[in-house]
């Protein structure tokens, strides 16, 4: 036990089972659904069905197992903290292009997940690769290109909870009082629960939006359960289960989203150094950071290989380190024990699809719309001078400008079309050019990271 009033138990501590149990449920409440959110989107819009909830399994066990590398810390592999790692909402965007792409070409559920899966797979090592560079990577790997990264991510994935909201694509009542009164309900009651002065209600308040929306939808008569009779008790974990196919065409958008994978993970993980009490600069400092970036590469390799998509570290579990002062790495093996045990149940991803997409719309809105706002903060805590502006300007612009007017690009070589249909990468990419090419002012002075002003600059909240 420390003598802080913020850190009861720090990183090499050991809790008893009891509190250990109850810290690791607290992290589970706060990121299972951003866990299975990812693989709820991309198969709702590309169609995958019957797969889903299989995926849906498969994102649960491997972020388990990826979350126990992390604690763990094997070798070089982790960071050695409560590094909770699930499903990235930042490849959402370049794994559609490529699932749309490949399903306009006639392919069938296998060949797009097999696709999507492959240029993951390969992809991954680009982060392993990255990881080893951490120090010379400083130049651009900033609270600048981080936030605008992050909020690019935030803001460009808000057109699809909105969309879920009014119905999603192909409903019939598209936009009717109905979807949107429902997705209203379950936002406003996430905006309630996060005003509690409970932090129980706060952790879970998008699980108890959701079952409450759930409950008004089945009422309506919209949740058909059926198709949980046709799904297995126990799911077995099949490596390679779709195969995996390489197409370079579609495998840059993804390659890119994992350097900036890269960029976002470092500032998670130093935000939960802060968190931790441990050092945010010298040797262990960038030993955490290194061994954070190479297990997300690693992780998502195996992810890949379990039939899900990349991995990258998650925010959430930052702010629940802070709320229970439990900051001991051996909390994320009862995390990583209980999510794996969830993703070995297909029900449990059954009952998931059977969700109403006003009632996740709803749900969504609210984590994409703090995904960017976390981003803003992150940008607006740096010195905003000309250069900056410029940067700001320019990605942002770009970036969301290519997701408002698709078309623009259209007569573009197949393969840049590709990179810059993503709005992340579109983005993300600009502000890493300009960061490099426009010099900084030999006056301006470097921002002080520090206790009172890290977190504010550091954290995104979800």
């Amino acid at each position: 036990m420390k003598h802080n009033s913020e850190i009861l138990f720090g990183v090499d501590d050991v809790p008893n089972p009891a509190q250990s149990t109850a810290a690791a449920f607290q992290h589970v409440l706060a990121c299972f659904v951003g866990i299975i959110t990812p693989t709820l989107i991309v198969g709702a819009a590309l169609g995958l069905g019957s797969e889903i909830p299989y995926l849906i399994s498969m994102s649960l066990f491997v972020s388990g197992v990826a979350t126990f590398v992390q604690a763990k810390r094997i070798g070089p592999v982790g960071s050695g903290m409560i590094s909770v790692q699930g499903t990235s909402f930042a490849f959402i965007g370049a794994l559609l292009v490529a699932g749309v792409t490949i399903k306009e070409r006639g392919g069938s559920n296998e060949e797009i997940l097999s696709t999507m899966l492959g240029i993951s797979f390969f992809g991954a090592f680009i982060e392993i690769i990255l990881s080893q560079f951490v120090e010379k990577l400083k130049r651009f790997i900033t609270p600048l290109t981080t936030g605008i990264v992050i909020m690019t991510i935030g803001i460009s994935l808000i057109k699809v909870g909105m969309t879920d909201i009014a119905g999603g694509f192909g409903n019939a009542n598209f936009g009717s009082t109905t979807n949107l009164g429902l997705g209203a309900i379950v936002l406003l009651i996430i905006l309630l629960f996060n005003l509690s002065k409970n932090p129980w209600l706060r952790l879970s308040s998008i699980l108890i939006a959701m079952a409450i929306g759930s409950i008004i939808a089945a009422v309506l008569g919209w949740i058909d359960l059926s198709h949980l009779n046709t799904l297995p008790i126990f799911a077995v974990p099949e490596p390679f289960k779709y195969g995996l196919t390489f197409d370079i065409e579609l495998f840059l958008p993804i390659a890119i989203v994992y350097l900036l994978t890269a960029i976002e993970t470092s500032g998670d993980l130093t935000a939960n150094c802060l968190f931790c009490k441990l050092p945010i600069k010298g040797a262990e400092y960038y030993k955490r950071i290194k061994g954070g970036i190479l297990a997300d590469g690693c992780n998502s390799l195996l992810a890949a290989i379990m039939n899900t998509f990349p991995n990258s570290t998650f925010s959430q579990n930052n702010a629940v380190v802070q709320l229970t002062g439990v900051a001991s790495r051996h909390v994320g093996f009862y995390v990583a024990g209980i999510l794996v045990i969830l993703g070995l149940f297909p029900i449990i991803g059954g009952v998931f699809q059977a969700i109403p997409k006003p009632v996740l719309g709803g749900a969504t809105l609210v984590m994409f719309g703090t995904i960017a706002v976390g981003g803003l903060r992150i940008i607006t805590a740096e010195k905003i001078d000309r250069r900056a502006s410029l940067i700001i300007a320019t990605s942002m612009g770009t970036g969301l400008g290519v997701m408002m007017v698709p078309n623009a690009i259209e007569h573009l070589p197949i393969w840049l079309k590709n990179i810059f249909s993503s709005p992340v990468s579109t983005a993300g990419l600009c502000a890493i050019i300009m960061a490099l090419l426009i010099p900084e002012s030999k006056t301006q002075e470097e921002p002080v990271l520090n206790e009172e002003t890290s977190t504010d600059n550091l954290v995104k909240e979800s």
